[in-house]
């Protein structure tokens, strides 16, 4: 899917994408022991639609689930869809509304011998199985939802991109262990670092370079294709978050390189190497080196720690150095952009011009360029406690939208 898709439709507050089932089973499969005897709650999905309801109604029982919620916002572009069949009235325009779905147990309701998505529409015929209308519009953040988030062991959903701060944010305050979705960007932000920092949150099993398909409304161009009437397109920006614990991140990195200086540089503005991929991490520094932010998703606490990253008010162990307030940028063949220095301070930055990228350049002819957005880590010295999830949690106040 095109990155300008995906950033008109956070601005637009249109960023529901509706995940596909085999994407959450690839996933789901690898924390099954972690789901017994726990109430899941969904709180973003509309129970007719949503493919984390069918996966966890389908799979109630092998999970031994004591209790699955699912709440859906009637804002939705789908939400209410399939709910006017059941409160239908005469004479009246089907309406899209909030409801949610409280389920605690699942038989084979149609008498074939097997549990399989036929069975779903049975589900609310049990007396132990509940469908109602919500006082509210459905929103993770009302007070009703909240008390439902109050009795849920786990969420599991795929909130809205645009939200996912404040959703985190919510997670941490009513301390819920989680299995969501969001956009790998958010691993840059300020309250989502701080997170990894604390050993509060982690990435998933499915590794970044593979992306995933979602359903996105119909407003997006660039999709891949179209899927029981819907548009499908892979969001290659997309990951696990969760403070359950993954077992891949107990493994180490392999290292197998030698630091030389040369093929290392030192940062212009901080005490700290540059490393380009985490696989040239050199196996004989244990100073400090400055990684893609994709690192996160090899990061092993036992292996490394992280000491900040290059966003701003992140750094705190590792202070930037030098000011770029009196450079101005350029393009690679010299023409100025009319942006000041200043929009390269706090960014690891090399004291070189590889003559594709812009620059910036002082009065003196002093160039600098940008290594990204980076990490700052450096290898533990001795081995620690084995690694599992966070059992505490620091609240963290949530913050609005960009």
């Amino acid at each position: 899917m095109a990155r300008e898709d995906l950033t008109n439709a956070k601005r637009a507050k249109k960023d529901e994408f509706y995940t596909m089932l085999d994407d959450i089973a690839l996933e789901l499969k690898h924390y099954k022991p972690y789901f017994k005897d726990k109430v899941v709650f969904c709180n973003c999905d509309d129970p007719y639609e949503s493919n984390f309801f069918k996966y966890f109604a389908l799979n109630f029982n092998s999970f031994g689930l004591k209790k699955l919620i699912a709440t859906c916002f009637n804002g939705s572009p789908i939400a209410g869809d399939e709910l006017p069949l059941v409160f239908d009235m005469a004479d009246e325009e089907p309406k899209k509304t909030a409801y949610k779905v409280e389920i605690s147990e699942v038989k084979d309701y149609n008498g074939d011998g097997a549990v399989n998505l036929t069975d779903v529409q049975y589900l609310i015929q049990n007396d132990k199985n509940v469908l109602s209308l919500l006082k509210g519009n459905g929103d993770f953040r009302s007070p009703e939802c909240i008390e439902l988030l109050k009795e849920a062991d786990i969420v599991v959903t795929n909130p809205p991109f645009s939200l996912f701060r404040e959703f985190v944010g919510m997670l941490v305050k009513y301390q819920k262990q989680f299995l969501i979705i969001g956009n790998t960007n958010s691993l840059a932000c300020k309250e989502i670092f701080g997170l990894f920092q604390k050993d509060q949150i982690r990435t998933g099993y499915t590794n970044f370079n593979v992306g995933m398909f979602f359903v996105v409304p119909d407003s997006f161009e660039k999709f891949h294709h179209i899927e029981n009437g819907h548009k499908v397109a892979r969001v290659s920006t997309s990951c696990w978050y969760t403070n359950l614990p993954v077992a891949r991140h107990n493994e180490e990195i392999d290292l197998y390189k030698n630091y030389m200086p040369e093929e290392y540089p030192k940062y212009d503005n901080y005490d700290a190497i540059n490393v380009d991929s985490y696989r040239n991490i050199p196996c004989d520094y244990y100073g400090i080196m400055g990684v893609p932010i994709t690192f996160l998703d090899k990061f092993n606490p036992n292996q490394f720690e992280l000491l900040g990253s290059t966003q701003r008010g992140c750094h705190e162990l590792v202070p930037d150095t030098r000011k770029y307030d009196d450079y101005w940028e350029c393009k690679p063949n010299g023409e100025k952009t009319g942006s000041s220095g200043s929009k390269t301070n706090e960014n690891g930055n090399l004291l070189r011009n590889d003559g594709i990228h812009n620059y910036f350049v002082n009065s003196e002819g002093r160039q600098i360029q940008s290594a990204y957005s980076r990490i700052f880590i450096r290898r533990r010295q001795a081995k620690t406690v084995p690694y599992k999830a966070s059992e505490s949690f620091v609240p963290m106040a949530a913050e609005g939208n960009e």
